[in-house]
This record gives C-alpha cells, sequence and structure tokens, in this order.
C-alpha cells in the first residue's frame, strides 16, 4: 500500500475513534445551571470549574456531555423563567442547580429564592432530571438575621426535596484571598479544580459509567 493511503488509513481511524468516544460521552446530558460562579465570570471560559468537569467526564470515560446553562448576574427569578426553555432543549439527565448568591447580593427575601429554588427543582423532576443543589454563602457584613436563614435554607431545601447537596459550592476557597478575585466574591482561575472537587465529592456517585451501557 502507498504511503499516503497509509497516512490516510491512519488518519481516518482515528477520527472514528475520537467521534466514538465522543458518541459514547454524550449518552447522557448533563446541565449546569448557575450564575457567574459556574460561568466562568472573570476567567477564561476554559478554565471555569464547568469545563473542567466537562474534561474529567471525557477522561473517565463517563456517557455524558455538558452543557453550561449559566448567565452571569442570574438569580433565581431569572432562572425560573429561563429553566423551561433549557429543559425542553436539553432534555438532561442530571441538573446542577447553582443559584442564588445573586439574590443574597441583592438583599431580596429568602423566601422568595427558596419558592424559586423549589420550583426549578420540581420542573427539573417533572423532565426527567436528577437534581443536584449547591450551597451558596453571601459575606458577612449583611448581617446574622438574613445570612444565617439564607445559608440554611439550602440544606433545608435539599432534605425537604431529597435531593444531593453540594453544602458550599466554593468551600475553602474565600478564606484564601489569594484564590479570590479583586471583588471578593469570584474565584479565580486557580481555585476552579477546588470547586470541582467540591461538586464532584457529591456528583461522582450519581453518574453512570459507560462500561453500564
Amino acid at each position: 500500500m502507498r504511503p499516503h493511503l497509509i497516512r490516510l488509513l491512519a488518519c481516518l481511524t482515528a477520527c472514528m475513534i475520537f467521534f466514538s468516544a465522543r458518541a459514547v460521552a454524550s449518552e447522557f446530558t448533563l446541565l449546569v445551571f448557575g450564575d457567574s460562579l459556574s460561568a466562568a465570570y472573570g476567567i477564561e471560559e476554559d478554565k471555569g470549574w464547568v469545563t473542567l468537569l466537562d474534561d474529567r467526564i471525557l477522561l473517565e470515560d463517563r456517557p455524558y456531555r455538558v452543557v453550561n446553562g449559566s448567565v452571569s448576574g442570574e438569580t433565581s427569578t431569572g432562572g425560573l423563567a429561563r429553566l423551561p426553555a433549557m429543559l425542553e432543549s436539553y432534555s438532561p439527565d442530571l441538573l446542577i442547580l447553582e443559584l442564588g448568591g445573586n439574590d443574597g447580593l441583592r438583599g431580596l427575601p429568602i423566601n422568595l429564592l427558596k419558592q424559586n429554588l423549589q420550583e426549578m427543582i420540581l420542573l427539573a423532576r417533572n423532565s426527567g432530571a436528577q437534581v443536584v443543589l449547591t450551597g451558596i454563602q453571601i459575606p458577612p457584613n449583611y448581617g446574622p438575621r438574613y445570612t444565617i436563614p439564607f445559608t440554611e435554607l439550602y440544606g433545608e431545601l435539599a432534605t425537604q426535596m431529597n435531593i444531593a447537596l453540594v453544602p458550599f459550592l466554593i468551600e475553602g476557597i474565600p478564606q484564601k484571598p489569594e484564590l479570590m478575585q479583586n471583588d471578593g466574591i469570584h474565584p479565580r482561575a486557580e481555585a476552579q479544580f477546588m470547586i470541582l472537587d467540591n461538586v464532584w465529592s457529591v456528583l461522582e456517585p450519581m453518574l453512570k459509567n459507560a462500561a453500564e451501557h
């Protein structure tokens, strides 16, 4: 066989293997639905924790594609309005729900946040998706009368709705100023692996393996 034909055959084989792997990885859909903490605010998108999650899932040959439906500045009210179309478009098998931070920073009513999150969880369930809720905390300068019930609502809601919970999405990061951007709210690129680890410890047991299908 001529050398150029051998090279062409090798290239085609490699492409088939690559696209076959991607097809397996796309058997299920994981939708990350959040705000700037999941939208790679202030850093390159490929360094955000959602992209790192996609990379880990592919590396471990998990049969999922990851869709990032996060929007910087999103509140729970905006998320509730946007979620039905996302569920219809992507039909996710798993939904990571990461909202509430902007509600807290704006001092919006905690009962409204809890109601919006509950409705989003029900919408996701009714569409056939499992839900992972990620807890959020806001700066202490908002006062304990607001910050304590705000933090507690995530655990209460997870228990009430019987869903998986990441207690605090950016656990271990705010205590290290060098890992935070200048605004004191958003983690730097160097901290994104820590966010992924916080999520992965809860998410990993829920993921199916390619070998199971």
